[in-house]
């Protein structure tokens, strides 16, 4: 190990050893009350609001005084005037998804990204487009491509990042390595400081400085004072800032020198909220390369692979990732992208080569020389390249780096903290080898990913933060892993920030009379440190990498009985919230399905994110305080939809809805649930007793008066119509029939689901017909029966459980028998898949039953039998896939069998349909329900031609589709019936 620097600052500082001055500010009531007086959007200082804002993707915890939300920037000026009245500091915020820290701290955080996101104007030919800070990077990237033109610097959280933080931070991205960082695409900045001075900042010759200084006023005195800057320091600068592409720590006091134009807009890109606010933006727009293509070299270790990056790097491709095998052996056993790892070359070392250009030829002109030069390397690599369509499945495998690297089975829990370094890309291998030699000396393991075409190096490490032994070993390694940086002539942050991870650890890197130059700079901006204190340069001092853990040293887990089991968790809920991250997948807004509530409201209580934050500091309870009884925790789980797209598209795997759950049983606990919590959780019975004379069942429907006060006693939206039922149910008329095939049928258990039994029976009918046809002899249930769906929505977990162990008797024989269970709703099946082995994880016949269930169309498809589907040619079928069905199983059967048809197939990135199961009935979620509909499905329900087939195996969707549109979808059993 490398000795002590001359720079090494309280290295073993326990955490929390003292308070920084802001952090004592008492007068937010009076605060509040000023902000809600005189700004027009949301004002928040209620625990539950302070609660979400502690953290951001970092490893950090600090509860804010309270929450600006402004709507205009009237309001952001305003609130700088309160803050300014009564000596708040104050934290700008974008997504939140900051990894160092910079992003939580003891101050009024104001969050742009709900209302603050136009795209004010965009001038293709000019190439530049002025936007509000709140915008997401992937919203002003769509705008752009219309015109063949980009933002370049596209980080990992691209569709939720906003250029505000963007800029805050200054980020890179993959393709950095084609059009620089945040700071070489940012041409002008109206700001505000906190003394109320705003101006706007940008580019400044000589000649215009000097006529700015002469001006006077604010903006002379700060231009003034920055040119002495720049000439007291200008040589410091030239010789100390590392001469590499992602040098990101420190300010970016180079930006002030002459050659590069007395930028000051580009001076303030990276101060990470620390002296000014942002109004808005002028950022340049890049050519968009409209052709590429990847390539994959494996190569036998990650070192040999970082080693050949300069030789890439001469066939100029527009990005170079890089990734080690402990990586690719971590999403096998997570289970994820496991058919896409497969299109890897050879190797345990991994470089992704993407080429781009404005036509096929040249881009296959790049590749082609790549492929030339490849027999010169040192050693000489396997090569794959891909198609369109493979290359998005290998992009795939890339940005699944974080979820493969954390809480991975048998694995300690790995955590940033030197998760950003860069170096000069013809170091990068040796800088590596060193790097992981210090790595092993600690004991630690890690795998690696990142921009290796710019010598930047993700990792997240074993660290142990929870003991004071533990915080101070890592503590001992980032300063010793400082040096290996050092060394190299690189930098500790590439990409991510400085914040509070690095900031402690500047002097190493710059020295002393350069950390001068940035308190001077600081100081011209922010002199009484109101703006984001104690956060990589403060004047008094900047917090240590090891204060304000939110896992740190003293953490306990707190113990509490649960319903569920929690078997991927140690069998802890405790553990389980601390699964999220902050990454912010969860805040997405214009693809996939997590989260619909986020996409409806935009507010961080309604992500994925928010509520597991919230229900973490639930289980801390020192700043919601009610446990189980929290108003507030309920409230921000009451828009959750129980869609489970979190189980599979958060990064992390966070299970909202099987935490939902766990919450309203306590919640409701020893107490009455509302009256229609009953009426739909156990709709299954009253299904089941309408069952025997349905047209009585369905009389009081028929009558608008009675129907309307029977909505009104029950919650229901008024616009909703109330389902009917069947005249008859399926397991009433169903008739045994050995199968007819040639071959030895097989036994399948065809699943009487509740809805599909009462009051669509048709579908099953289909379905039996069509396993029948398959070459299946199908049996189902003689009685009633239900997996318990709609209990889950209430918290009802005690009755769900019996319902569950009823099943597991009742069917032991065919479970034991290995009879498939053939399922058509989706929900039901994610039951007997998801929450079944989540109450008995240890039940062998559980087990099998999980494993038996599958989906209609998973067994059709794989079925020996000579059935093929109905021809459908020229015909096309929309389908809206069920959001448990893609997020615990798999829609690839169902699209391979509806092409089967010969019909052309329209499979909507729709997200969730909005009904969710009795949540598009409740009046208080209507509005939201048409909001998620409205998205994409109806549309495009509406755009539908009258042939065209409308399938979805949900319940839900289809009533959804009913209830808004004059059209009917059909179960996908129906189609292939050949009843459409």
């Amino acid at each position: 190990m490398t000795s002590a620097s001359p720079f090494q600052i309280l290295t073993d500082r326990p955490s929390n050893l003292h308070q920084h001055p802001h952090e004592g500010f008492s007068d937010a009531a009076r605060l509040e009350a000023r902000l809600r007086q005189t700004v027009k959007g949301e004002v928040r200082f209620d625990d539950a609001s302070r609660a979400l804002y502690a953290t951001d993707a970092s490893n950090y915890r600090q509860v804010p005084i309270g929450l600006v939300v402004p709507k205009t920037i009237e309001d952001v000026i305003a609130t700088i005037a309160a803050c300014r009245e009564f000596g708040a500091p104050i934290l700008s915020r974008g997504g939140g998804t900051s990894l160092a820290g910079q992003c939580c701290n003891v101050a009024v955080i104001i969050d742009f990204s709900k209302y603050l996101r136009a795209i004010v104007a965009l001038d293709p030919t000019a190439r530049i487009a002025r936007v509000e800070p709140g915008i997401v990077l992937d919203a002003l990237r769509l705008e752009a491509e219309r015109f063949e033109l980009t933002f370049a610097p596209d980080p990992a959280t691209h569709s939720r990042c906003t250029l505000g933080g963007m800029i805050g931070n200054n980020s890179c991205g993959v393709h950095a390595l084609m059009g620089g960082k945040t700071v070489d695409n940012i041409e002008e900045l109206d700001i505000l400081l906190y003394d109320g001075t705003r101006m706007r900042v940008g580019r400044t010759s000589e000649e215009e400085l000097s006529a700015i200084i002469a001006a006077g006023g604010a903006k002379g005195r700060i231009y003034a004072a920055l040119k002495r800057l720049r000439d007291t320091y200008s040589t410091l600068v030239r010789e100390r800032f590392p001469d590499i592409p992602r040098r990101v720590s420190g300010y970016n006091l180079d930006q002030l020198l002459p050659e590069n134009g007395f930028n000051v807009a580009r001076a303030l890109v990276g101060s990470e909220g620390t002296c000014v606010t942002i109004l808005e933006a002028v950022c340049e727009l890049k050519p968009s390369p409209q052709h590429r293509r990847l390539v994959a070299l494996g190569f036998a270790d990650p070192f040999i692979a970082a080693d050949h990056v300069p030789s890439v790097l001469t066939f100029k491709p527009i990005g170079l990732e890089g990734f080690d095998g402990l990586l690719v052996d971590y999403m096998l056993r997570k289970n994820l992208v496991v058919d896409d790892v497969k299109l890897l070359p050879q190797g345990r070392g991994f470089l992704l080569c993407e080429f781009g250009a404005d036509t096929p030829e040249d881009v296959d002109r790049m590749v082609t020389d790549l492929l030339a030069g490849v027999p010169s390397f040192d050693q000489r690599p396997v090569v794959a390249q891909y198609t369109a369509e493979e290359a998005a499945r290998v992009w795939k495998v890339r940005e699944s780096g974080l979820g493969a690297s954390v809480f991975v089975p048998g694995e300690e829990n790995c955590w940033e903290g030197w998760e950003d370094s860069a170096v000069p890309p013809a170091q990068l291998g040796n800088y590596l080898r060193e790097l992981f030699t210090l790595i092993e000396a600690y004991g630690y393991k890690t795998p690696m990913y990142g921009h290796f075409g710019q010598g930047c190096v993700h990792l997240r490490i074993t660290f142990d933060l929870k003991t004071d032994a533990g915080a101070k070993k890592y503590r001992r390694f980032i300063d010793e892993a400082a040096d290996i940086v050092l060394k190299y002539g690189g930098s500790f942050s590439g990409e991510h920030g400085d914040g509070q991870a690095r900031a402690a650890l500047l002097p190493k890197m710059f020295g002393p009379e350069l950390m001068q130059a940035f308190a001077e700079f600081k100081a011209l901006w922010d002199p009484l440190n109101r703006m984001n204190p104690g956060k990589l340069i403060d004047p008094i001092a900047v917090y240590d990498p090891i204060e304000n853990l939110r896992i740190g040293p003293g953490y306990e887990t707190t113990k509490v009985e649960t319903w569920f089991q929690y078997p991927g968790d140690h069998g802890s809920f405790s553990d389980a919230t601390t699964r999220c991250v902050g990454v912010g997948a969860c805040r997405k807004h214009d693809h996939g399905t997590m989260c619909p509530s986020y996409m409806a409201t935009r507010e961080e209580k309604h992500s994925t994110r928010g509520r597991a934050h919230l229900l973490w500091e639930m289980m801390q309870g020192n700043v919601i305080k009610d446990g189980w009884r929290s108003n507030e925790v309920k409230d921000a789980l009451d828009l959750c939809l129980s869609c489970k797209a979190c189980k599979t598209e958060c990064p992390v795997n966070v299970d909202m809805a099987t935490w939902k759950s766990e919450f309203l049983a306590h919640h409701y606990e020893g107490r009455f649930h509302p009256l229609y919590h009953y009426a739909f959780g156990f709709m299954d019975r009253f299904a089941n007793l309408a069952s025997l004379a349905p047209s009585l069942a369905n009389l009081p429907m028929r009558i608008p008066g009675i129907e309307a006060m029977i909505k009104q006693s029950l919650g229901i939206a008024p616009q909703r119509t109330i389902p009917r039922f069947a005249p008859s149910s399926f397991t009433s008329t169903f008739r045994y029939t050995p199968s007819s095939g040639s071959q030895a049928s097989k036994d399948v258990l065809l699943w009487p689901d509740t809805w599909n039994n009462y009051f669509h029976p048709e579908a099953l009918a289909a379905a039996s017909e069509v396993l029948h046809a398959s070459g299946h002899t199908v049996t189902t249930a003689r009685k009633h029966i239900c997996c318990g769906r709609p209990l889950y929505d209430f918290g009802f977990l005690d009755e769900a459980r019996s319902y569950l162990r009823r099943i597991l008797e009742e069917f032991a024989p065919q479970i034991d028998a290995g009879i498939p269970v053939v399922m058509l709703e989706p929900s039901c099946a994610s039951v007997f898949q998801d929450e079944l082995i989540n109450f008995f994880p240890k039940d062998e016949r559980a087990i099998r039953l999980s494993k038996q269930t599958v989906m209609l169309s998973q067994i059709v498809a794989n079925s020996s039998s000579n059935w093929h589907p109905p021809q459908l040619s020229g015909r096309r079928i929309v389908v809206q896939g069920h959001c448990h069905q893609k997020a615990l199983m798999t829609m690839k059967d169902d699209v391979r069998l509806l092409k089967a048809t010969g019909a052309e197939i329209d499979m909507l990135d729709s997200g969730c349909c909005g009904m969710a199961g009795p949540f598009g009935f409740e009046a208080d979620k209507y509005e939201v329900s048409q909001t998620l509909a409205e998205r994409v499905l109806l549309p495009a329900v509406r755009a539908a031609a009258k042939e065209d087939i409308l399938v979805s195996n949900g319940f839900s969707c289809r009533e959804q589709i009913s209830q808004n549109t004059d059209r009917r979808a059909v179960h996908l059993a129906e189609v292939l019936a050949g009843r459409c």
